[in-house]
């Protein structure tokens, strides 16, 4: 595939990329840089606002405003003005934990996880925001990610970057409730010393495609996969980043993919040979992704 970076700076970590219909741009989060950016490719425009605290996702709502859940809570932000609205505080820790990825369901659910900063337990939760309340679904996990729904609304996948896994969970969409957690994909774990030439990766953000196939991006593994919606490998797409951090579907046609990516505490020999890391890269694919879900707010 043919990757091309944003016209833009690069991000020390960029997140929860995710293409708004009715804008025709893209958005995502710098979680460490603390800003949200949105870029405009039929313009070229790129904005970028400054935040007082990082945002680990971005989703939009009806009317032009998004939900942004940050370590100090989940607010509701006017673009136009930059100003956030508190819509509940943090259910944790901010000191050892804050929010990661997370996306809304088809019904307009925010499903955010967080992560837990010392990454020595799974004390990780994954939490639900519907009808102007915070409800703990699941936990177990140390570092959430990877959140998406497929084409039908009955599977959502989830995953433990730490523990190199994802997991399918049934979703039903009008309780909003989860059943039957199982594995649905275990990439090996990073040994100790081993070199990053033969290290996969271990799975960060994820997207879901018209065809129900799940695409993943492989933090320090330089590369992106497609799972079938078994879970089994189908592609491994090769990067000029080391650390992708999260895909989406944009475009009008949603057959253009954007990856996010990381270059924060990356060693410098590895930043000075790869110029794109912290970049937005995009490439054109044959299969269409799923339309970004409009979250409640």
């Amino acid at each position: 595939m043919d990757w091309t970076a944003l016209p833009v700076a690069p991000s020390l970590l960029g997140e929860s990329p995710f293409w708004h219909p009715d804008e025709a741009a893209l958005y995502w989060v710098d979680i460490p840089g603390k800003t949200l950016n949105r870029w405009h490719p039929e313009t070229a425009l790129h904005r970028l606002w400054p935040l007082p605290a990082e945002a680990g996702c971005c989703a939009p709502l009806p009317g032009g405003d998004l939900l942004l859940a940050m370590r100090d809570g989940l607010f509701r932000f006017d673009p136009a003005s930059g100003r956030r609205q508190l819509l509940a505080g943090p259910p944790y820790d901010p000191r050892v934990e804050r929010y990661n990825d997370g996306k809304a369901d088809p019904q307009g659910r925010l499903w955010v996880g967080t992560i837990y900063e010392p990454r020595d337990a799974p004390l990780a939760v994954l939490h639900r925001w519907s009808a102007g309340k915070l409800a703990k679904m699941a936990g177990g996990v140390t570092v959430s990610n990877g959140l998406a729904f497929s084409p039908d609304g009955r599977t959502m996948l989830w995953s433990d970057t730490l523990a190199h896994r994802i997991d399918a969970l049934d979703f039903d969409g009008a309780d909003g409730s989860l059943s039957r957690q199982r594995i649905f994909a275990q990439f090996p774990l990073k040994m100790r010393g081993q070199d990053l030439t033969t290290y996969g990766g271990r799975p960060d953000g994820a997207a879901m495609d018209a065809e129900g196939c799940c695409w993943v991006a492989m933090f320090e593994g330089q590369r992106l996969v497609r799972l079938s919606p078994t879970g089994e490998l189908l592609l491994s797409i090769s990067l000029p980043v080391r650390c992708p951090t999260m895909p989406c579907f944009g475009g009008l046609d949603l057959r253009t993919l954007y990856v996010t990516s990381a270059r924060a505490n990356r060693p410098p020999d590895e930043l000075a040979a790869q110029p794109a890391a912290g970049c937005v890269l995009s490439a054109r694919v044959e299969v269409p992704g799923l339309p970004v879900n409009f979250a409640r707010g």
